[in-house]
């Protein structure tokens, strides 16, 4: 699949990675508020090692996670995508969509505009059947962006995260699902 290298929404662009997005995207993922649901915070070692995975994720598949730009400024705030899920579960294999945001823009429904987006484009071009996400049960502002783009969440699916060990605060994880018909059905 040609890879799909941008997508629009009213207030945001999702575009390919540049080199100068590391800075912003390296501050963002050692800032522990935006880190407070994953394992660790990022070196900026570590955020330049995720955009070369992200890159390479495009190179695969043709879909991944797309650098978030606002509009008005053109200020890069974050990440918003669709990804591979990269460990076994019951639900596996899956894409799963996800976000990550710089703390100065949450509560701005920027996160539900890109993924609503990003929805209607695997839905649309990448023609997947269902769309998964999954959280920290704890980490309920994720939990509403899923809930707000119709995602729904069955008890039953919710599971531990395998890539974390036994007692970990974030092990127990939420798995929120949405297929092509739900979606079409709130157009």
């Amino acid at each position: 699949m040609e890879p799909i290298l941008e997508l629009n929404s009213a207030r945001l662009l999702m575009r390919q990675w540049r080199d100068d997005d590391l800075p912003a995207f390296a501050h963002m993922c050692a800032d522990p508020q935006v880190m407070r649901y994953f394992p660790a915070l990022l070196t900026r070692l570590e955020s330049a090692k995720m955009i070369g995975r992200v890159r390479g994720h495009f190179a695969e598949y043709g879909f991944g996670l797309w650098a978030l730009e606002r509009k008005d400024t053109g200020e890069f705030i974050g990440f918003t995508g669709l990804n591979v899920v990269g460990f076994d579960a019951a639900f596996t294999p899956a894409v799963e969509i996800g976000w990550r945001l710089a703390r100065e823009h949450w509560g701005l429904g920027y996160a539900s505009e890109a993924a609503w987006t990003v929805l209607g484009c695997g839905f649309e071009h990448v023609e997947l059947d269902e769309i998964v996400s999954f959280t920290a049960v704890s980490n309920l502002p994720s939990q509403k962006v899923m809930q707000a783009i119709g995602m729904q969440n069955t008890p039953a699916d919710d599971f531990d995260h395998p890539n974390l060990p036994e007692g970990h605060p974030l092990r127990p994880h939420v798995l929120y699902r949405i297929n092509r018909q739900q979606w079409l059905a709130t157009l």
